[in-house]
């Protein structure tokens, strides 16, 4: 972040880029915080909000496609390594498919807002054989509204960002996965209100 902030235009906007693509191959990144602090860095000029919302978009949904496409690729197979397992056991994947096959392509929009389950969850909808245009569609739009809400948050609350980054950091077990439980039960009762109707 020290040299992040020592940097201006391009140069900026590149490390940002290359640091969210390189979650998507194992980089232990915390994207939301990353975004979070990229974002109270165009409160001292060093990056502008549209092009850091386009630049982080770019990089998030080419992280994500990454994880998607090992999945795709490898599946289950790969996670017969001994070091693999350990991160996503086996019983694990079975159980994340499952749901997967429930809900449909539709998950992976809630799934851009569950920290830490992320990662699985993308590599078991690719180890489904989903097609990657619903990666695109579902993903891409959740990063739409993620991406823009933390940038112009930050924005909005000023030099009170420090503080509410280190809130984020302490409740955010809680704060994704309740947003994206209250977006699946959005869902769900629009569903049930559909089926409920008459037929024409």
């Amino acid at each position: 972040m020290a040299f992040l902030q020592s940097l201006q235009g391009p140069a900026a906007y590149a490390l940002l880029f290359a640091v969210l693509v390189g979650s998507g191959f194992g980089l232990p990144v915390n994207e939301d915080l990353l975004l979070l602090a990229a974002a109270a860095l165009t409160l001292r000029g060093v990056m502008e909000p549209v092009p850091l919302v386009a630049v982080a978009w770019c990089g998030i949904v080419c992280a994500d496609a990454l994880i998607f496409h090992w999945g795709h690729r490898f599946g289950a197979p790969l996670l017969r390594h001994r070091i693999a397992a350990r991160a996503l056991p086996p019983p694990r994947l079975e159980a994340m498919q499952a749901a997967m096959r429930r809900w449909g392509p539709a998950c992976l929009f809630a799934v851009r807002f569950l920290p830490g389950l992320r990662t699985a969850l993308l590599f078991a909808a690719g180890s489904l054989k989903m097609r990657y245009r619903h990666l695109f569609v579902f993903d891409g739009a959740a990063a739409l509204i993620e991406i823009p809400l933390l940038v112009y948050a930050v924005r909005y609350v000023g030099g009170r960002w420090q503080d509410i980054l280190a809130a984020l950091q302490r409740w955010q077990a809680v704060l994704w996965p309740l947003l994206a439980v209250l977006l699946v039960a959005g869902w769900i009762a629009w569903r049930a209100r559909r089926r409920g109707r008459p037929s024409a």
